[in-house]
């Protein structure tokens, strides 16, 4: 990792930004106001997923369980299901692909409905994340997020949680493999593969975004993989994602 540079560009980057960098073969690190909380965005659906897989392992939540989407269930932007005909049945296991994958808000709030939200935070804890994250609300729900109520996350506490499931201890192996798996399908990704896809670098990662806020966090899948977690608001989205894909290229350079 070129942690000389990497330090250098993330002191350019507008707004508050909170980072963390690891490479897994000899513990170099960059750390940069990394538990500092953000509005997580759709970072918040890692920690989702995580309990997802919990309830499957203990037996509590059946992925082939079927759901079908309501004209209510659905919302705008990002994802498939509101977009398809209504009454469309799906499974619980399809809403957590969907979430990941195409980071669909409506199978998103499906599954908090499904799991609740204080499930999702106690599992947080009990795999040691800080109170800094916490889901405390649905997505889309402006009448708390002007009472500045909103999801958090720190790129210390996600870099946690993807170093667990990169040694396949996030739940047991089995979820772990799947949850890596599903992380390294994601679709939108422009951000941080986009000087490392050309290179033949794989990434399985998770972005956010919204007015002011750009995220990707992830794990860059080279011999030695490398913990990537960039998160950013109040900032200028195109210069914080220019440097955001900067720094995905660093931490694989010498």
């Amino acid at each position: 990792m070129n942690v000389e540079n990497m330090e250098k560009r993330l002191w350019e980057i507008p707004g508050t930004v909170s980072f963390w960098c690891e490479d897994t073969a000899d513990g170099t690190f960059v750390a940069y106001q990394a538990q500092t909380p953000v509005v997580a965005a759709s970072v918040i659906k890692l920690c989702v997923m995580a309990e997802a897989f919990r309830r499957r392992e203990e037996g509590t939540l059946d992925f082939s369980e079927p759901v079908t989407i309501r004209p209510e269930d659905r919302l705008p932007s990002c994802g498939a299901l509101t977009y398809l005909h209504e009454g469309i049945t799906v499974t619980l296991g399809d809403l957590v692909t969907l979430m990941i994958i195409l980071s669909d808000n409506t199978a998103t709030n499906l599954l908090i409905d499904r799991l609740g939200i204080e499930p999702v935070n106690r599992f947080m804890r009990e795999i040691g994340l800080s109170e800094q994250t916490q889901l405390r609300r649905k997505l889309f729900m402006p009448e708390l997020s002007a009472r500045g109520i909103e999801n958090t996350v720190t790129a210390a506490d996600m870099a946690l949680l993807l170093k667990r499931i990169l040694n396949r201890q996030l739940v047991n192996e089995k979820a772990s493999d799947e949850m890596l798996r599903l992380l390294g399908q994601q679709r939108l990704n422009g951000k941080m593969p986009f000087f490392l896809s050309p290179k033949g670098i794989k990434t399985a990662h998770k972005t956010g975004e919204d007015q002011g806020i750009t995220h990707d966090v992830g794990i860059i899948l080279t011999d030695a993989p490398k913990i990537f977690c960039f998160l950013s608001e109040k900032t200028d989205v195109p210069a914080a994602e220019r440097a955001l894909q900067d720094l995905a290229l660093m931490a694989v350079e010498d």
